[in-house]
């Protein structure tokens, strides 16, 4: 046989941990006192949604919103990264490991009334990969580059039939099944690409269990369930809601007066009061991310590795932790968290020294220090949930090695166009893995050929570069896991940013939810929610 069958989930058997927990809970809610059910989910987050086509933003705010409206064709399980089926329902891959051979669930519909088929898989597919660095960021960086680039990764993507998809690769992507379960890659109703043009950033259509009905920039984005969904008995809510409360104690006051049922960005100080509440859940997500001070590396002085290794001896990171991370993170020394196959272990962190610091500054010209802007972000970010402090501590400890730095922030959406043009000295920001490799990490933030689109910090290392690139073409684990360790030894000798914290990021609701995966990738599925 020239195939071997990876999966081959039948639609009458049970699809995948996240579709079995969906169906297991078909009885109507527990009317309430009053006689009534709740049947809107109201979430509150730090930050609105820069746009809710997924494909042309890599900001985790747009694409939570957008896991509600639109869906991909391979999902992740619940609470983990191993790929499961969704609009594909199973899937065969060549011995050479080129060509995938997807069938895709019959039966769905998008949210316009038009059906789902092979040839949507191959519109969005072509409109992504002939795109630009501002129109899908995230496809150039994932399928190495777009249609004509010569590192691109695709042959050819065919319908076979109406729901029979082929995709044809240029050479062996060890992480292709995961990539396609990234958000980004959600499949859109082509009728309303072509009838909204530009403006269907802000007038989504999927196939998702709700359909977009309202947004109110800064303030919510409003959701109704899809009556037509494909999977029967859900969404089990009327109604989801994402609410924009750019602080974190509003939020929790929200929380508190039944304003909202669940919050994302939780302070640490509020983590026992959570907990002491009877009537309050929290969640943690497993540690799957990195906060980070990125250094533009475009800018002077941080165009010499000796001042960015020196402001990495200036930071007492554990510290840092107790003072505003309430014991639920870890002191980040490498760019990719531990729990990610091919963290290196070996290398030494740069131990809290100001001394040092400062002698490696005069080494490099700047005896009497330098002045510089440092960026804030303006949210809470599940792997920084109070970045505005931790700015004020940098600041602090920076001005300890005699560097003046300037605290700037921006609204959300113009921070992140700022950071991404290389616009900041150094800024505030990090990432959660998508897919649980070291792949998103490394390639996407430090990559050359990601300048411009995920790489704020403008690095270009050439043998970097090339070991990354040798890691997409490997599928032997081992193998791409000691290039992984070269490239944390190569990003420590010469660091793009100084890896500050690993967070369990926190989320409190009301006692009453059901159905919620506190999913270490950050998102947030809303399918099977509802209220007991």
């Amino acid at each position: 046989m020239n195939k071997k069958q990876i999966t081959s989930i039948l639609i009458a058997l049970p699809l995948s941990t996240f579709l079995l927990s969906a169906c297991s809970g078909n009885e109507a809610a527990d009317p309430g006192a009053d006689g009534t059910t709740q049947d809107i989910f109201v979430f509150a987050r730090g930050g609105d949604a820069v746009s809710l086509d997924p494909s042309e933003v890599t900001d985790g705010e747009s694409e939570n919103v957008a896991q509600s409206i639109l869906e991909t064709l391979t999902t992740f399980t619940e609470g983990g990264t191993t790929v499961e089926p969704l609009l594909a329902t199973n899937w065969t891959e060549s011995e050479d490991s080129l060509t995938y051979t997807f069938e895709l669930r019959e039966g769905v519909k998008f949210h316009d009334g038009t059906d789902f088929t092979a040839e949507d898989v191959v519109y969005n597919f072509e409109r992504w990969m002939n795109g630009n660095g501002q129109s899908a960021p995230m496809y150039g960086n994932v399928f190495g580059g777009y249609e004509g680039d010569e590192t691109h990764d695709f042959a050819s993507i065919e319908a076979i039939d109406e729901y029979t998809v082929e995709f044809t690769l240029n050479s062996p992507q060890p992480t292709f099944l995961k990539d396609l379960a990234l958000t980004p890659f959600s499949i859109s109703s082509p009728e309303a690409i072509e009838e909204f043009g530009e403006d269907y950033r802000s007038n989504p259509v999927g196939t998702g269990p709700f359909v977009f009905e309202e947004w109110q920039r800064n303030d919510r984005i409003m959701l109704n369930a899809f009556e037509d969904y494909w999977l029967e008995d859900h969404p089990k809510l009327e109604q989801v809601i994402f609410r924009t409360i750019p602080e974190n104690s509003a939020r929790m006051n929200a929380l508190l007066s039944g304003e909202v049922d669940m919050i994302a960005g939780v302070d640490p100080e509020n983590i026992e009061q959570i907990k002491e509440n009877p009537e309050l859940e929290l969640y943690s997500r497993p540690p799957l991310n990195l906060g980070y001070l990125g250094m533009t590396v475009t800018h002077e002085p941080f165009d010499d590795p000796l001042v960015r290794r020196a402001l990495s001896h200036a930071v007492d990171k554990e510290a840092m932790i107790e003072a505003f991370f309430g014991g639920q993170a870890i002191p980040a020394k490498n760019p990719i968290p531990p729990a990610v196959e091919g963290y290196n272990d070996d290398i030494e962190p740069y131990p809290y020294d100001p001394e040092k610091a400062k002698e490696m500054l005069a080494e490099a010209g700047y005896p009497d220090g330098f002045e510089m802007e440092l960026w804030a972000m303006p949210v809470s970010r599940p792997y920084m949930p109070d970045a505005a402090n931790v700015a004020e501590y940098l600041q602090s400890s920076f001005a300890d090695i005699g560097i003046t730095a300037e605290i700037v922030t921006y609204e959300w959406a113009t921070y992140i166009e700022k950071a991404i043009d290389g616009e900041a000295d150094a800024f505030l920001l990090g990432w959660t893995g998508m897919n649980g490799d070291a792949d998103n990490f490394l390639y996407t933030l430090w990559h050359g050929s990601n300048i411009g689109a995920t790489n704020s910090t403008q690095y270009d290392n050439p043998e970097l570069n090339a070991i990354l690139d040798k890691a997409r073409t490997i599928t032997d684990s081992e193998q791409r896991n000691e290039l992984y360790r070269q490239a944390q030894e190569i990003m420590h000798e010469d660091p793009p940013v100084i890896p500050l914290v690993h967070t369990s990021p926190s989320l409190a609701g009301k006692d009453n939810i059901t159905g919620f995966d506190p999913h270490p990738t950050g998102r947030v599925i809303t399918t099977t929610i509802d209220f007991e």
